[in-house]
């Protein structure tokens, strides 16, 4: 399953990037399931996506859980509890 993340805000920062493409092994199901495969990347993807962080996830622009589930093409993103902008 394909997906498109996108994170935002301070995660932006700390990651270099605004915006992913990811193919996602088949035990990957739920938007928290992503989270957890992007830490196994190590570094700062470890850190800023780390469970002790407080974080926010949307799923298809909608607020989400962590037990969202997943749709191939769908779009998964990541952001601090306070955005400005």
């Amino acid at each position: 399953m394909k997906i498109q993340c996108r994170f935002f805000a301070s995660v932006r920062e700390v990651l270099g990037t605004s915006a992913e493409e990811i193919e996602l092994p088949p035990e990957v199901r739920t938007v928290g399931a992503v989270r957890a495969f992007l830490r196994q990347r190590g570094g700062v993807w470890n850190e800023v996506l780390s469970d002790q962080k407080l974080l926010r996830t949307a799923y298809n622009q909608q607020m989400c859980a962590a037990d969202t589930v997943l749709t191939d093409q769908c779009e998964v993103a990541f952001f601090p509890p306070v955005t400005g902008g």
